[in-house]
C-alpha cells in the first residue's frame, strides 16, 4: 500500500467555482496529503465562495483572466514569488457563449468560436508554458475533458470541438515537456452536476440517461474524479502516465448500444 506524503510540494488550481467543482474534488486529496495549493479565479463574484472553501488552508488566491496575457504573467510570477517552484497544475477552465449551446453547431459565429477555443483550449497551452519553468524537478499537469471531444453530444456543440482541441493539446504538450519530466494528462469525466453543466440544454435528461446506460449503471461521484486526478498528479502513483485522456465515466464511453431492457 502506498502512503503518499506531499509535504513540500506545491500546486496551482485553476477553475474552482464552488464545492461541486471537479477542480475542488482534485484539490482536496492533494491538500490532505500535505501539498500547498494556490488558487486562481476569474471575476470577483467567485472570490467569496473560494475564500470560504479554502479557509484554514495554507494558500493564497489570485485573480486571473486567462484571455489576458498580463494576468497570466502576474499569476505565475506570484506563484514563483510565494513558493519558488511548482509541482502540480490543475487546469479546469472552459467557456463557450450560451448561444453556442442553444443554436445548431452549423450556426456558430466566428467570434464565439474564438472565445470558446481561447478559454477552453488555448488557456491550457498558455498556462503550461508559464508553469513549466517553475517545474524544475519535473511536475504534473491535469486538465478536464469530456466525451463530446470525440462523439456528438447534442447541445454541447462548440464546447465539444474545443474539448477535442484540448485533448490534442495535451498530447503535444506531453511530447514537448516529457524530456523535462513534466507529465500532461486529461481526465474525461462523465456528467456531473456542476455550474458548467447548467449551460447545456437538457442536461438533466442527459445525466439520467448516462447513468442508466453506463456499465456501472450509475453516474460518477466527484470524488472519483478527484481520486484519479490525485493519482495522475502524485508521481508515486501515476508517474508513468502522460499524453493520455483517461475516462472517469462509469464505463459510458465504451458502450456502443444501450439496451434498456437488458436482464440484470
Amino acid at each position: 500500500m502506498y502512503t503518499i506524503d506531499l509535504t513540500g510540494k506545491t500546486g496551482l488550481v485553476m477553475g474552482v467555482a464552488n464545492q461541486r467543482s471537479l477542480a475542488w474534488a482534485i484539490a482536496q486529496p492533494l491538500v490532505q496529503a500535505g501539498a500547498r495549493l494556490a488558487y486562481s479565479y476569474q471575476g470577483e463574484r467567485l472570490l467569496p465562495a473560494l475564500e470560504k472553501l479554502t479557509a484554514g488552508q495554507d494558500t493564497f488566491l489570485v485573480p486571473c483572466d486567462v484571455t489576458n496575457d498580463d494576468d497570466l504573467d502576474a499569476l505565475f510570477e506570484t506563484v514563483e514569488a510565494r513558493y519558488g517552484r511548482l509541482d502540480y497544475l490543475v487546469h479546469a477552465l472552459a467557456f463557450a457563449p450560451q448561444v453556442t449551446f442553444d443554436r445548431p453547431f452549423v450556426e456558430v459565429a466566428r467570434d464565439d468560436w474564438r472565445t470558446a477555443m481561447d478559454v477552453s483550449a488555448y488557456s491550457l497551452v498558455a498556462a503550461t508554458r508559464r508553469a513549466a519553468p517553475l517545474m524544475r524537478d519535473g511536475g504534473s499537469i491535469v486538465t478536464l475533458s469530456y466525451l463530446a471531444a470525440e462523439r456528438v453530444v447534442p447541445h454541447y456543440n462548440m464546447m465539444g470541438v474545443a474539448k477535442a482541441a484540448l485533448e490534442a493539446s495535451v498530447r503535444y504538450l506531453a511530447y514537448d515537456l516529457g524530456p523535462q519530466g513534466i507529465r500532461v494528462n486529461a481526465l474525461s469525466a462523465g456528467p456531473a452536476r456542476t455550474i458548467a453543466a447548467r449551460s447545456i440544454s437538457g442536461f438533466g435528461e442527459m445525466y439520467g440517461e448516462a447513468g442508466r446506460a453506463s456499465m456501472l449503471k450509475r453516474n460518477i461521484e466527484t470524488d472519483e474524479v478527484g481520486g484519479l486526478g490525485f493519482a495522475l498528479l502524485a508521481g508515486q502513483l501515476g508517474g508513468g502516465v502522460t499524453g493520455a485522456t483517461i475516462y472517469v465515466d462509469a464505463g459510458f464511453h465504451a458502450i456502443g448500444m444501450f439496451l434498456p431492457d437488458r436482464a440484470e
